[in-house]
């Protein structure tokens, strides 16, 4: 039940980094265009913040891992999204006020918005590893099944994101879908940790 879960999770956490990524495009829009320096600084942010997520959550791994905590990403992650929801607008006017430059403005604005969710999602993967590893000699094989997930799920994300979710609706509306995703799956994890304990007992 746990290798399940935990793989319907990396999943979730793929699906919704890049679901991110690509409204970030819808939200700097307005202000900077969707000129190649905006997918730019988007794709720049979300590379830095994913490899410092990886760095982090494998450290942070190590340390006593549970499902309790690994539902603890999505939920946080869950919270760092909610801003663009809530103030997302006035961060984007405040921005463009001090730098409308298309490069810098929407570098800086990237920043802001999504550099700190996604370092939080990133974060996803290699707890995920370490969660699925409990004999070195099947890491390989286990980490390399759970990248494919979670890249899978990016791939579905990155479609039905572009392809569907933004003819169909609003970018809040995808926005509240997405936060109630990892609300969602927080929970599950945590539901999961719970249900499974007396078993490892």
């Amino acid at each position: 039940m746990q290798k399940g879960v935990i793989y319907l999770l990396a999943f979730t956490g793929g699906f919704s980094i890049m679901s991110i990524e690509l409204l970030g495009g819808r939200i700097l829009a307005p202000w900077f265009g969707s000129s190649v320096y905006v997918w730019g600084s988007i794709i720049t942010i979300f590379m830095l913040a994913l490899s410092g997520g990886y760095l982090v959550g494998g450290r942070l791994s190590v340390r006593s891992p549970s499902l309790t905590r690994y539902g603890l990403l999505f939920i946080g992650g869950a919270i760092l999204i909610a801003p663009l929801l809530l103030f997302g607008e006035e961060l984007m006017e405040a921005v463009f006020e001090v730098v409308d430059d298309p490069r810098y403005g929407s570098l800086l604005a990237s920043t802001l918005l999504f550099l700190l969710p996604t370092i939080l999602l990133g974060m996803i993967s290699p707890y995920s590893v370490r969660l699925l590893v409990r004999r070195t000699e099947h890491s390989g094989q286990v980490a390399g099944f759970l990248y494919f997930v979670s890249t899978f799920g990016s791939a579905v994300g990155t479609l039905g994101t572009s392809f569907y979710f933004v003819l169909w609706f609003e970018v809040n509306t995808i926005l509240i879908c997405l936060i109630s995703l990892l609300l969602g799956g927080g929970l599950l994890a945590m539901a999961t940790d719970r249900l499974t304990e007396p078993e490892s007992e």
